[in-house]
C-alpha cells in the first residue's frame, strides 16, 4: 500500500508541477525541444536491431519528429538507419513486426525518390500476397495479437498509397479485418491482445478487480495504427468507414479511461493494480487523439480537454537526461513492473508521435 500511495504521490506532483507551466509546455519551441532531447538521447542509447518493431515505432517518432522540428541531425540518423538496414524488412516474410520499419522507409522515399528505399518492401508485399500463412489453434489469423495493426498495416497502406495500387490497400482491408473480427470487444470497444485473452477461449482471464484484460500498449498501438492508416486512405476509399468506426468507437472509450494525471494505467480496466501512468500507452493515445482533432473525426471542445491533460502528464515522464521514463518493458499484457528509469524506444517513439499532433492545436 506505501508502494501504491508514493506513486500515486509522484505522478499527483508531477502533473502539479507540469500544470504551473501549462503555458510553457504547449508553446512551438518547447515542444520542438523536448522532441529533440528525447530523440537525441535514444539514438545515443539504441538497442535491438534496427528492423525490429521496436525500432519501427522509434522510427516513425523520428521521422515526425523530424517534419516537426527541421533538423538535419534528425535527418541524418534516418538515413543512417534506411542504409544500415539496406531498406530492407526483417527476416520474417509474415509477420507484421518485421514490416514496421517500412513505414519510415516509405516517408524517406517520398522526399529522396530512390527507389531503393522502397523495393525491398514491395518485393516482400508482393510475395506476402503470393504466399498462404499456415494457421493454428493459437494463430488461427495472418496478424492474430493486435499490435500488428500498428506494425502491418501503414506500411502497406503507404505503399499502396505510394504506387497508386489499390491491391496493397485491399490486402490490408482483409487481413485487418479478420483481426478485427477475432480481438475487438463490442461490449468494450477495446481490442483484446491476442485470442487468449478472450473471454470465450479455454479458461477467461480477467483482472483483479474481476474486470477483463485489456492492454494499454496493445490498444495503444491499434489506435496509433488506425491514425497512421487514415492518414494515408483517400477521403473517397471503399472502406475508409470501417476504420473511422474504429477509431471514433475506441476513442470515446480511451477518453473515458484516462486517469486524474492525464495517464492510463497498464491495465485499461483496473488502474488500481498497475498504478503507474505508463508511457508508451499513453503517447499513442495522445498522438491518436490529438491527430483526430486536427483532422476534424473528433470534436475539439470535447477532447481537447483529454489532450491537454495527457500532454501535461506525458512531459512529467520525460526525465532530465532526456530518457522517456515509466515505459512498460516488452511484454503481453499489463503485469511488468516499471519506473521512471524504466525506458523502451517504442516509449520514446509514442512520445515523439504525440508531440508532433499536439503542436498542431490550437491552444
Amino acid at each position: 500500500m506505501k508502494k501504491v500511495l508514493s506513486v500515486l504521490l509522484l505522478f499527483l506532483l508531477a502533473g502539479s508541477l507540469n500544470a504551473g507551466n501549462k503555458d510553457k509546455l504547449f508553446k512551438p519551441n518547447h515542444i520542438k525541444k523536448v522532441m529533440k532531447k528525447a530523440t537525441f538521447w535514444q539514438l545515443k542509447n539504441p538497442k535491438h536491431k534496427l528492423y525490429d518493431w521496436t525500432n519501427g515505432a522509434f522510427y516513425a517518432g523520428v521521422f515526425a519528429a523530424y517534419e516537426t522540428t527541421g533538423s538535419k541531425k534528425i535527418w541524418k540518423a534516418l538515413m543512417e538507419m534506411g542504409e544500415a538496414n539496406e531498406w530492407k524488412p526483417g527476416p520474417r516474410l509474415q509477420h507484421a513486426d518485421d514490416h514496421a520499419i517500412c513505414q519510415t522507409y516509405i516517408d524517406i522515399y517520398r522526399i529522396e525518390k530512390d527507389e531503393k528505399m522502397i523495393a525491398p518492401f514491395r518485393e516482400t508485399a508482393d510475395k506476402i500476397m503470393a504466399t498462404p500463412y499456415k494457421t493454428g489453434e493459437i494463430r488461427p489469423i495472418t496478424w492474430w495479437w493486435c499490435d500488428a495493426l500498428f506494425m502491418a498495416p501503414p506500411a502497406l497502406v503507404k505503399l499502396g498509397v505510394t504506387l497508386g495500387d489499390d491491391k496493397y490497400l485491399e490486402f490490408n482491408d482483409r487481413l485487418f479485418k479478420e483481426t478485427y473480427d477475432l480481438l475487438f470487444d463490442q461490449e468494450e470497444d477495446l481490442y483484446a491482445r491476442d485470442i487468449q485473452y478472450k473471454t470465450d477461449w479455454k479458461e477467461p482471464r480477467y483482472e483483479a478487480n474481476g474486470e477483463k484484460i485489456f492492454w494499454s500498449r496493445g490498444n495503444g498501438w491499434v489506435m496509433g495504427g488506425l491514425v497512421r492508416v487514415l492518414e494515408e486512405l483517400p477521403a473517397d476509399y471503399k472502406n475508409r468507414q470501417f476504420y473511422e468506426d474504429q477509431f471514433l468507437r475506441m476513442a470515446s472509450k480511451i477518453k473515458a479511461l484516462q486517469q486524474a494525471d492525464g495517464l492510463w494505467r497498464a491495465s485499461l480496466l483496473d488502474p488500481q493494480s498497475y498504478p503507474g501512468g505508463e508511457s508508451s500507452g499513453s503517447g499513442f493515445y495522445t498522438y491518436a487523439l490529438a491527430w483526430g482533432i486536427n483532422n476534424g473525426l473528433l470534436d475539439k471542445e470535447e477532447y481537447q480537454p483529454v489532450v491537454e491533460k495527457a500532454w501535461i502528464g506525458l512531459n512529467g515522464l520525460l526525465q532530465a537526461d532526456g530518457h522517456v521514463g515509466w515505459t512498460q518493458p516488452i511484454g503481453a499484457d499489463p503485469r511488468a513492473n516499471f519506473s521512471n528509469d524504466s525506458w523502451a524506444v517504442y516509449g520514446t517513439g509514442a512520445f515523439l508521435l504525440a508531440g508532433s499532433e499536439v503542436i498542431k492545436m490550437d491552444w
